[in-house]
């Protein structure tokens, strides 16, 4: 449904992820790039970006309320309860949170596309996972369905980092077999933890980019702030 564009939020989108603690540099970098790219595809918006990790970044957000686009890759503790409190702390609780990127449809229609497009019979979906709740495996594991139930592939599983079943654990697979880290940005999680995960369990087929570098990511951001402000 379209939005009242006299209650519609000002053309500003704030783009949220939670960075990385260790290097908040870093991860502020390479969501600030992400930003950029996104900006391209939005002429006449304004495009600011932030990480949770980053000390004072929300509070350095200017201008009238807008769009919140929450770069995360399930709905769980960060999005549901941390993002919102953040953002009220900072003064900014009168923008408008949309969905996490990672279970926003079309999003995953890009990693359906991907997998068939790959050619290979066997995928492995890597995410971060969760020690303390399921919530952000259930979003994996819907994508994992869909896989399942939209591809000719033969072997679909995920695994994790931080909960079972483990990506040092998972075995079986043959060399063709391939693995679609399913992360929003490539940091410390995707560059390290993954392929040290995956030569522990001797994984022997080849790690794909992370599936928030697809080239057409930009533009199905773009797309997705577009529908929530109601043009």
């Amino acid at each position: 449904m379209a939005v009242d564009r006299d209650q519609a939020p000002a053309r500003r989108l704030l783009m949220v992820a939670h960075g990385q603690p260790s290097e908040p540099q870093t991860g502020a970098r390479v969501l600030a790039a992400l930003a950029a790219r996104v900006a391209a595809e939005l002429p006449g918006w304004q495009v600011q970006s932030a990480t949770l990790a980053g000390t004072g970044a929300l509070e350095r957000v200017t201008g009238a309320p807008g769009l919140v686009f929450p770069v995360f890759m399930a709905d769980g503790w960060f999005t549901r309860k941390a993002l919102p409190e953040r953002l009220e702390a900072a003064g900014l609780g009168g923008w408008q949170v949309m969905q996490p990127m990672g279970c926003a449809e079309v999003v995953q229609d890009l990693a359906v596309a991907l997998a068939r497009d790959s050619g290979t019979r066997e995928l492995l979906v890597a995410a971060h996972g969760s020690g303390r709740s399921r919530a952000p495996a259930a979003v994996t594991e819907a994508l994992v369905a869909r896989l399942r139930a939209e591809t000719l592939l033969t072997r679909v599983e995920a695994a994790y980092i931080e909960e079972d079943p483990r990506l040092s654990a998972t075995r079986g697979w043959s060399e063709a077999a391939l693995c679609l880290p399913f992360f929003a940005m490539e940091l410390t999680h995707v560059l390290e933890d993954l392929p040290a995960a995956l030569g522990e369990a001797g994984f022997p087929g080849a790690i794909l980019p992370a599936l928030g570098l697809h080239p057409a990511m930009p533009r199905v951001i773009a797309r997705l702030v577009r529908a929530a402000a109601g043009e």
